[in-house]
């Protein structure tokens, strides 16, 4: 593939280092039409250049914007992505290992909805994985608010899928004419409702009492507030707790995964720290959700309320404003939050 003149180069060694840089790159190459080269992708992993999953996000974003592709294979640490037109349709994208695909996702989605297509995607692979958003949170707390935003979206969670095992389904509908509208998440709202439920398949129903056991006592909330799930063996082995918090304006949610070697006790201590963190942040938007708005905040404007970022998210932020610079800033205010805005709207 000839290098175009209006090429722009990501490093993907910059920040963290690892699959987001990659992710968003092409998300914002197929939304500015861009031509990308990405190198050093995924740098600073213990295992650098493309996984499966990721392989997976390149072939996906590809498909849905009909590009030109040079380095897409597994192992690789340079890659040439070269867009045309974001095409709605039927898509299937199947990683065939625990590879989570709600990152593949992640990929596509924002993409999808800045072009305003009508799309349906069916993804396989691993949707209740420790090293991504678990399609739960998508379902629950990012996907409510692409549609304050004014996107048309369905989201089904069809089969679960634990690492390592995978196997899991998710299909989204997407209506078209969607239009993304400034997003201003500035305040939480009232509490509204919190809750606990622990996830389980092919293994011991005790695993999960002694989770629930745990946040109940840590969080004096009552047994009204949790619920255990048994789920079908053959959607196992796999143990997940999730919390979710629902405010007037915002629902966070929380999650923790059962560990080889982890008590019970510790996977679900974990999770009420990060519960304490988030209420007594006072900010809307916890530390993931703050990542995942940062794209559509990007395309349509606005601004949101969040506690200190993570270096995923400055990652993100560093990389959108390689594409649109300028796009993104922050400012630290006098309470500790920090208000992430658009330069422009």
């Amino acid at each position: 593939m000839n290098k175009p003149t209006n090429l722009i180069t990501i490093d993907g060694s910059q920040g963290e280092g690892g699959g987001q840089v990659l992710r968003s790159a092409l998300t914002l190459s197929l939304i500015t039409g861009r031509p990308l080269e990405m190198i050093h992708i995924r740098a600073k992993r213990k295992k650098p250049g493309l996984m499966r999953q990721h392989l997976t996000a390149v072939q996906a974003a590809a498909a849905i914007g009909e590009a030109e592709i040079d380095g897409a294979a597994a192992g690789s640490q340079s890659l040439q992505f070269q867009p045309q037109t974001i095409k709605g349709g039927d898509y299937r994208f199947a990683i065939g290992t625990a590879g989570s695909c709600t990152l593949v996702l992640q990929t596509v989605l924002p993409a999808l909805v800045a072009a305003g297509v009508e799309a349906r995607l069916h993804l396989s692979g691993g949707t209740h994985n420790p090293m991504a958003p678990p399609a739960d949170f998508l379902q629950r707390a990012y996907l409510p608010l692409l549609q304050r935003m004014g996107v048309n979206i369905e989201m089904k969670l069809l089969r679960h899928g634990f690492y390592p095992a995978g196997g899991g389904e998710v299909e989204l509908k997407l209506e078209a004419g969607s239009q993304l509208q400034p997003l201003n998440l500035l305040a939480r709202g009232e509490l509204r409702q919190v809750g606990a439920e622990a996830l389980i398949a092919s293994l011991p129903m005790r695993i999960a009492e002694r989770e629930l056991e745990t946040v109940r006592r840590t969080m004096g909330w009552d047994s009204t507030k949790l619920q255990l799930r048994g789920l079908n063996n053959n959607q196992g082995p796999g143990n997940v707790l999730v919390a979710t918090i629902e405010h007037e304006h915002v629902t966070e949610l929380f999650t923790t995964f059962g560990e080889k070697g982890v008590s019970a006790e510790k996977v679900a201590g974990k999770l009420c720290r990060q519960i304490k963190a988030y209420l007594k942040s006072g900010a809307p938007v916890g530390p993931y959700l703050a990542d995942q708005l940062l794209l559509p905040l990007a395309i349509a404007g606005g601004a949101f309320m969040t506690a200190k970022p993570t270096q995923h998210t400055l990652t993100n932020l560093e990389t959108i404003n390689g594409f649109l610079p300028g796009c993104l800033d922050m400012e630290e205010m006098d309470d500790g939050m920090v208000r992430i805005f658009h330069g422009d709207k």
